[in-house]
């Protein structure tokens, strides 16, 4: 890899698969918790909570951006809090890259996990509960497994959508080669230096196959779900 990749291309890659690993992770304990809740649960505010939930989907990425800007950076009220109690800094930092990675894939990881969670079988957690096991034994021992499908569909498109964001990224954080410049700010760097199209044309490929393995891991996950909620 690092014989057809430069210096600066590896750099990128390896940035950008920490970048969104950190955000996937850090993301998928929420997005479970969201989608329990927009699943199961009925509430005031629930119709609310969705339009939130995915708002990144439809807002423009450099919107995502300013507002995580306004909210996260050192005159934000947020991280000015955490920089003077805690001295901790996201804006144009590799963790904020993560932030902004995890905002924007949010909503593609709670809806496959949402659509698991809603074909799970009542009747199933029912007998569970029937038996003495409580709510929290009911949902780690009966919905989680078999919402296990929907939650790896979830992660993968989320882990995917990570590795592709830009706009709200480059409008938090920036390009800061070694420290906030991931795989699509790296393309868009090459693309506007002469000579640098052979450097972006390698990153594009590279992410064109982190998309495609994506887009087939969450489909086979998928076909999963429903091939165990048919009984088969």
């Amino acid at each position: 890899m690092t014989s057809w990749l430069g210096p600066e291309e590896t750099t990128a890659l390896l940035l950008s698969l920490r970048v969104s690993l950190a955000a996937t992770l850090a993301s998928l304990p929420l997005a479970l918790l969201v989608a329990q809740a927009l699943a199961r649960w009925r509430f005031p505010g629930r119709g609310l909570l969705n339009l939130i939930v995915h708002m990144p989907l439809v807002l423009p990425p450099v919107v995502t951006g300013y507002l995580l800007l306004e909210t996260f950076g050192l005159r934000g009220p947020v991280g000015g809090f955490l920089n003077d109690c805690c001295g901790i800094v996201v804006a144009f930092r590799w963790t904020g890259a993560a932030l902004a990675s995890a905002v924007m894939a949010f909503p593609l990881m709670v809806r496959p996990i949402r659509l698991s969670l809603e074909a799970v079988s009542r009747v199933q957690e029912e007998s569970a509960a029937d038996l003495g096991a409580r709510p929290l034994l009911v949902f780690l021992t009966v919905t989680l497994p078999l919402s296990l499908p929907g939650l790896v569909a979830g992660s993968v498109l989320g882990f995917a959508r990570a590795m592709g964001e830009f706009g709200a990224t480059i409008t938090f954080v920036s390009s800061i080669p070694g420290e906030t410049q991931t795989l699509p700010s790296a393309i868009y760097a090459f693309l506007q230096v002469p000579g640098g199209e052979p450097a972006a044309i390698r990153l594009v490929l590279i992410s064109v196959a982190v998309s495609a393995a994506a887009i087939l891991l969450s489909e086979a996950a998928g076909r999963r779900a429903a091939r165990r909620s048919a009984g088969l």
